[in-house]
C-alpha cells in the first residue's frame, strides 16, 4: 500500500485537446492551475507557456488556420452556457459572443476570416446556425439557418461555401445536412430513417463527399463515405465485431486516421485516401495501449497530435509521424510525485447475468488483497449511452492504493458492443440494467479476495441513478452508496432538465406524456423506504442536465427514513465537479465516508 492521500492523487495532471497552429505550435489544455487552461508548446518536452488565466474551465481551443490566434470556449460555474473567445498573439482576449446562451463551436473558415457556431440564443430549446467575421462581436453574428432541434456543426467545406450540419434526434437517430451559405438552403443528405447513427463527420478533399462513422444497416459502426449531394452511402472500412468509432480526414491531402474500439481499447489506423473508398495504410502509431483520440493534423499533414490515456498512464499529448508511425510524447503532465509504476491496470472480464448474457467490464485489485477481506467499489458510468474504458482515473488509483478493489461494469445499454446491446435497457427495459448490477455483486462474491459484506455502489449522472436504483432494488447487497449528480426521480428530472435536452432524453427514458406511470415506477425516490445502506449525495448547484433538486429530494427523503446521509453541494459547479479545490473537498469527504462505513483492507 502507498501512503499518498487523496489530494495528492487528485493533483495528477491531464494534458489533452491538442491542436497544431499554422507555424507548428501546439496548443493544448492542462489542469495545472486547478482548472483546464490553454497552454502552448513549440517542441516536445519544452517548457510550455500558459495562455489563459481563469478560474473557470476552458472547454476547447482551436487555432486559426492562417493567423497566430486561438478561439476558445468557457462557461461559468459549470452552467454549460459556453461563450466563445478569441485569444490574440499578444495575449489579449475578446469575448466574441456576449449572450446568455449556449454556443457550440463549428470551426474557422480556411482563410481564418470567419467562424461558425450553433447556438440556442433565439430559442432555448433549439439550435440555430450562425456565421461571424473574426472582427465581429456579440449580436453581429449572422443567423444563416433557423433550426428546430439539436444541431451541431462539423466544419466548413474545402472551398468555404458550405457547412456540414449534424442533427441528433436521439443518441442513436441522426441526420446529416449540408448548408449552402450562398443560398441559405439546407439539404439533408441522409435518408431520415430512424435509428441510424452518423458521427465523426469530415469533408472529403474534393468537397463532393463526407466521411463518417455510421451503423446504417449494421449492428456496429463502420467507416463510410456519403455523397454530399445525393446522399449515396459507400462502405470504406467494415465494422465487424467492434465499432469504427472515429475518423479525422485532412481535407487538403486526404490523409486520415480512424479508430476502432476493441473491448474499450483504441486501435488506430493511419493512412491516405487512394480513391473515394480505398485507403493506403501506414504503420500503426507507437503509442501506449489504452484510449486515444482528438486527432489534429499539422499544416502539411505530415504528423498529427493525439491525446492518449490508459489505466496506468495519466493523460498526455503525443505527436505521431504519419508515414512511419513513430510517436513522441510532447507534454509532461505531472503524476504529482506518485511513481507511475505504482499505478494498477485493470483486467477485461465478463460475467453472466440473469438472462444468460455476458456483461463486460474491468476489474482491478489492490497490490495486496487479503483473502475474504477486500472491499470493492462498483463504479457505474453515466450516459447510459456511454462506455467505461481503460483510461486513467486518479480516484480509482487512490482506492486501489488504499486497499479497495474497483469493478467497472458496462451493463446493458452501454455503447461499444453494438446497437442491439445498447437498446437492451430502453424505456420499459430500464430495470434490466439494474439487475445486471445484482449479477455483478454475485460474481464479485465468488472472487476469493472479496469481502461480500463490503461492496459499495458508486456512479455519476445516469450512473448516480443506477446507484440509487441498486440500493432500492437490492438493498441487502450494498454496504454504502455514492451518488454523484444522479437522477432520483425521472419525472422531475425530465421536467427540469434543460429544454434543449428534453426530447433527446425522453427518447431514451420514455416521455412525460406517454410513459409517466413507468417513469414514476422506476424512479428510486419512490422506493426510498427500501434503502438500508449509508448514502453520500454530491451535486453542483448550476447543473443544467440533472438539476440539483434531484440531490436535495433524495437526501431529504433518505434522511427521513433514518438512513445515514451526507449531502455536499457546490455553488460554483455544474454537471460534475471540475475545480481542483472542490474535487479535493468532495473526494476527501467521500473517502472519509467510505472509511467510516466500509473501511479498507489497507
Amino acid at each position: 500500500m502507498h501512503g499518498y492521500d487523496i489530494e495528492r492523487y487528485l493533483s495528477v495532471r491531464s494534458a489533452y485537446g491538442a491542436a497544431f497552429g499554422p507555424d507548428g505550435t501546439l496548443a493544448f489544455r492542462i489542469d495545472t492551475t486547478g482548472t483546464p487552461q490553454v497552454w502552448t508548446l513549440s517542441e516536445p518536452g519544452a517548457w510550455p507557456e500558459q495562455r489563459t488565466f481563469y478560474d473557470e474551465r476552458v472547454t476547447f481551443a482551436s487555432w486559426s488556420p492562417e493567423r497566430p490566434e486561438l478561439a476558445f470556449g468557457m462557461d461559468e460555474g459549470g452552467n454549460e452556457r459556453q461563450q466563445l473567445y478569441r485569444l490574440a498573439d499578444d495575449g489579449t482576449v475578446e469575448n466574441l459572443t456576449r449572450t446568455d446562451a449556449k454556443h457550440r463551436w463549428g470551426g474557422w473558415s480556411h482563410d481564418g476570416d470567419r467562424l461558425a457556431f450553433a447556438s440556442n440564443r433565439r430559442e432555448e430549446s433549439v439550435f440555430d446556425v450562425y456565421v461571424q467575421g473574426r472582427d465581429e462581436r456579440g449580436d453581429d453574428a449572422m443567423l444563416v439557418h433557423e433550426g428546430d432541434g439539436w444541431l451541431s456543426l462539423a466544419g466548413w467545406s474545402p472551398d468555404d461555401d458550405r457547412l456540414l450540419v449534424h442533427e441528433a434526434h436521439s443518441s442513436f437517430d441522426h441526420d446529416v445536412h449540408v448548408l449552402d451559405l450562398g443560398t441559405g438552403e439546407l439539404t439533408r443528405v441522409t435518408d431520415g430513417d430512424d435509428e441510424i447513427r452518423y458521427s465523426s463527420l469530415s469533408w472529403a478533399p474534393d468537397g463532393d463527399g463526407i466521411y463518417c462513422c455510421t451503423d446504417r444497416g449494421a449492428d456496429t459502426l463502420y467507416l463510410a463515405r456519403l455523397d454530399a449531394a445525393g446522399g449515396a452511402l459507400e462502405t470504406v472500412v467494415e465494422g465487424g465485431e467492434w465499432n469504427v468509432d472515429g475518423v479525422a480526414v485532412d481535407d487538403e491531402t486526404g490523409r486520415l486516421v480512424y479508430s476502432r474500439n476493441v473491448d474499450g481499447y483504441t486501435e488506430l489506423t493511419v493512412g491516405e485516401l487512394a480513391g473515394e473508398t480505398a485507403v493506403e495504410t501506414f504503420p500503426e502509431p507507437e503509442v501506449p495501449a489504452g484510449v486515444a483520440g482528438g486527432v489534429s493534423f499539422d499544416d502539411d499533414a505530415e504528423r498529427f497530435a493525439l491525446t492518449v490515456t490508459a489505466d496506468t498512464e495519466n493523460t498526455n499529448v503525443y505527436v505521431v509521424d504519419v508515414e512511419s508511425g513513430s510517436a513522441e510524447r510532447w507534454t509532461c503532465a505531472s503524476t504529482a510525485g506518485i511513481p507511475p509504476e505504482t499505478f494498477v491496470a485493470s483486467d477485461s472480464v465478463g460475467y453472466e447475468t440473469f438472462d444468460g448474457r455476458e456483461i463486460p467490464g474491468y476489474y482491478a485489485t489492490p497490490p495486496e488483497a487479503p483473502a475474504g477481506e477486500t472491499p470493492v467499489v462498483v463504479d457505474v458510468h453515466g450516459g447510459p449511452e456511454s462506455q467505461r474504458r481503460p483510461s486513467f482515473s486518479p480516484v480509482k488509483q487512490y482506492l486501489l492504493a488504499h486497499g479497495y478493489a474497483v469493478f467497472e461494469p458496462n451493463v446493458r445499454g452501454s455503447t461499444g458492443y453494438g446497437r442491439a446491446y445498447t437498446h437492451l435497457d430502453d424505456v420499459e427495459k430500464r430495470m434490466d440494467s439494474v439487475a445486471d448490477l445484482e449479477a455483478a455483486v454475485e460474481w464479485l462474491a465468488d472472487r476469493p479476495e472479496v469481502d461480500p459484506d463490503r461492496i459499495v455502489a458508486k456512479g455519476g449522472s445516469y450512473g448516480g441513478f443506477m446507484v440509487l436504483a441498486a440500493l432500492t432494488e437490492y438493498p441487502e447487497l450494498w454496504a454504502a452508496g455514492v451518488d454523484v449528480v444522479g437522477i432520483a426521480n425521472f419525472v422531475t428530472f425530465l421536467e427540469n432538465t434543460g429544454s434543449w435536452r428534453r426530447e433527446l432524453r425522453e427518447a431514451e427514458y420514455g416521455s412525460l406524456e406517454a410513459d409517466r406511470e413507468l417513469l414514476e415506477e422506476i424512479s428510486p425516490i419512490n422506493h426510498i423506504e427500501n434503502v438500508e445502506a449509508p448514502l453520500f449525495v454530491l451535486h453542483g448547484a448550476n447543473d443544467p442536465r440533472v438539476p440539483v433538486g434531484e440531490a436535495e429530494q433524495v437526501a431529504e427523503r433518505a434522511t427521513e427514513q433514518g438512513v445515514p446521509v451526507r449531502k455536499l453541494v457546490f455553488d460554483d459547479e455544474g454537471h460534475g465537479i471540475t475545480k481542483l479545490e472542490n474535487r479535493i473537498e468532495a473526494y476527501g469527504e467521500i473517502v472519509a465516508f467510505l472509511d467510516e462505513h466500509v473501511g479498507s483492507a489497507g
